[in-house]
Formats: C-alpha cells, sequence, structure tokens
C-alpha cells in the first residue's frame, strides 16, 4: 500500500482535489475514503457521514476543504452500505468494524496521522467514532462529534451515553441549539462528570445539521465557518501548533 507523504500532491489552491484510496474490509469488500490534504498540516480528522448520505453530501464537503485550509489532513469515508448502494445502515459492529479498519489504514498511510490523530463525525458517523474510541488501544488523540445523536427525535428515554464515560480522551460536541436528536440542555449533565471535560460548542439556532430556521444564505455561511473556526482551533490546542 502506498503511503501519503506530506510532500506529495500539495499544490496552492484553496480547496485541492482529494485524494482517493481504498480501505479494504473483511470478507474481500472494500469501501473508498477521500484524503483532503492540508498545508503542514498538524493532525488527521477522520470524518465519518451521517446515516442519511455519504462523504461527497455538501455538508461533508464543505467541512472537510474547510478544515483542510486549517492545516489539518481530513479524511472521510463511506461506510459499506453506502459504498453499496444501499439505504439502510448496517448494525452497529458492522459500522465499528468498517471504521476501525479506516483508522488502521489512515494511521499507516497518512503521516500526520501518526503525530496527532482525531476521528468523528456527523450524527451516527460521530457516535460510531465514540463507541471505538472505548478501545484504549487505538492512537485517537481526541474525537470531534457534529450533532451527536443523544436520542431518536422525541424518544429522549432511549439515550446513548453509557459508553461515554468509557473513552477518556478529549472530546469535541458542537450541538444545534435546536437540534431533536438531543438539545445542548440534554447534553451539559451527562458530559460534566466525564474526565477529561468535553467541551460543548452550542450553535444557536441550528438544528441537527445546524441549519438556521430563517434561510439566511449569508448567516449559515457564517455559522458553518465559525464552526469550523471552533473544530480547527481546538485541534489546534490540543497539538500544540498555531491556531490556524
Amino acid at each position: 500500500m502506498a503511503k501519503y507523504s506530506e510532500n506529495a500532491s500539495r499544490g496552492n489552491e484553496s480547496e485541492k482535489t482529494p485524494v482517493p484510496f481504498s480501505v479494504p474490509l473483511a470478507a474481500g469488500a472494500a469501501t473508498t475514503a477521500l484524503l483532503y490534504a492540508a498545508d503542514r498540516p498538524t493532525a488527521t480528522l477522520i470524518l465519518a457521514h451521517g446515516a442519511g448520505a455519504g462523504q461527497r453530501h455538501p455538508f461533508m464537503l464543505s467541512f472537510a476543504h474547510a478544515l483542510a485550509a486549517r492545516r489539518v489532513d481530513v479524511v472521510t469515508f463511506n461506510f459499506l452500505y453506502t459504498e453499496q448502494g444501499r439505504r439502510l445502515p448496517d448494525r452497529g459492529p458492522a459500522l465499528e468494524a468498517c471504521y476501525r479498519r479506516v483508522v488502521a489504514v489512515v494511521a499507516e498511510r497518512v503521516d500526520s496521522a501518526r503525530r496527532h490523530l482525531f476521528i468523528g463525525g456527523k450524527s451516527m458517523g460521530g457516535r460510531i467514532a465514540t463507541q471505538i474510541a472505548v478501545d484504549a488501544s487505538l492512537p485517537i488523540r481526541g474525537l470531534v462529534l457534529l450533532g451527536y445523536p443523544l436520542h431518536p427525535p422525541g424518544r429522549p428515554d432511549k439515550r446513548r451515553d453509557a459508553h461515554l464515560s468509557a473513552i477518556a480522551r478529549p472530546m469535541l460536541f458542537v450541538q444545534g441549539s435546536r437540534d431533536t436528536f438531543g438539545t445542548p440542555a440534554e447534553l451539559t449533565p451527562i458530559l460534566r462528570p466525564l474526565t477529561p471535560r468535553p467541551v460543548l460548542h452550542i450553535v444557536e439556532g441550528g438544528d441537527h445539521s445546524f441549519a438556521l430556521a430563517k434561510k439566511d444564505a449569508s448567516a449559515q455561511t457564517a455559522l458553518l465557518t465559525d464552526i469550523q473556526g471552533v473544530i480547527g482551533a481546538w485541534i489546534a490546542g490540543l497539538t500544540g501548533a498555531s491556531a490556524p
């Protein structure tokens, strides 16, 4: 397997074309990952997609390009059900096995990942990241969780937080104030006793995908840019790099 060197394929354009590579999975299957290479990267962030959209969804593209511009190599990938064109997500063990394999390949392939590797994702992708991060043997520096799905909408009794206390790694939760999968007010008492204390960034007016209730393109762009800046600064603070 070819490795990705920091000196290879890095141009000066603000949004470089991502580099695709294959991730072999069990039983001869494989999925596709994309590397958004940063200039002078300080870390790698693996960002997994949510249940209803793959790695080429505009939300994923926006965050991947923006964080790469903030000196973070970003890797996205498709869970196998998405890669194979199936609509329903696989069960948890299969999703976790896929994510674990991506972590292993990225840690071997991307130079900056061997210094500082962060994982996370949007909604379901972030939840699966937290589930594999319980394994202390994985070389994970921290987690970035975009719209953590604490519970299904309207079902606050079906919480998905029992494992969070076992992670014991830095975590950044980015949560919309209108998120029907779990509001910041619901998350706060869950996160407060965790060690190390997670950072909760509240997106005022944002829903599960950080969309504002009133359509305003400039306000929406500014909101997403702010979130991306928060993520870049948080990663820089943990890696000892200067803030992007």
